[in-house]
């Protein structure tokens, strides 16, 4: 594994103040309320926006992950169903970043990844792009390079010392 990568962490930052207004709004009404059946519903509704809104995302988040290895890119995401894709380096892609103003603030951006079918395979709002792009590349010609040594090596394999039918 050369390396395992998520989502820049900045997309948590909705979630998280929603946590934080929920349970502000909900701490100061709790005891404001004139009925206990009050109190309980408002609890309630508070912990299914706080679950819709703050928790799932999270866990969005945290079940989304691209890992880099010698001699593959996988990509695995889904919260209820969960998807696994493989690209491998010796396949040959051409990867380009992409990068909005608000992505280069923060040093993220989108690497796209072109394997020839219609759409890219794009990996969304990474850390620190240009650098994933490098290893990529070096990754993919690395293997590349080996794959043609192993190719070179099988034909001369074949192409050695050959005895004709019947002869001597």
């Amino acid at each position: 594994m050369v390396a395992r990568v998520r989502r820049h962490a900045r997309i948590l930052t909705v979630p998280v103040l929603v946590l934080l207004a929920v349970s502000a709004a909900t701490g100061f009404a709790i005891g404001n309320l004139p009925e206990v059946w009050m109190e309980f519903a408002l609890v309630g509704i508070g912990a299914i926006v706080v679950f819709v809104f703050s928790v799932l995302p999270y866990l969005a988040w945290l079940t989304r992950r691209y890992t880099i290895t010698t001699r593959r890119l996988i990509l695995r995401g889904g919260l209820f169903v969960a998807t696994r894709q493989e690209l491998l380096h010796s396949r040959g892609y051409d990867v380009t970043v992409r990068r909005n103003w608000f992505q280069s603030i923060f040093g993220s951006g989108d690497v796209r990844i072109n394997t020839g079918h219609e759409t890219p395979v794009v990996l969304s709002d990474v850390p620190n792009p240009t650098l994933v792009q490098r290893v990529l590349h070096d990754l993919q010609e690395q293997t590349n390079t080996l794959v043609a040594e192993r190719r070179r090596l099988e034909q001369s394999a074949a192409t050695g010392p050959q005895v004709a039918w019947g002869g001597r």
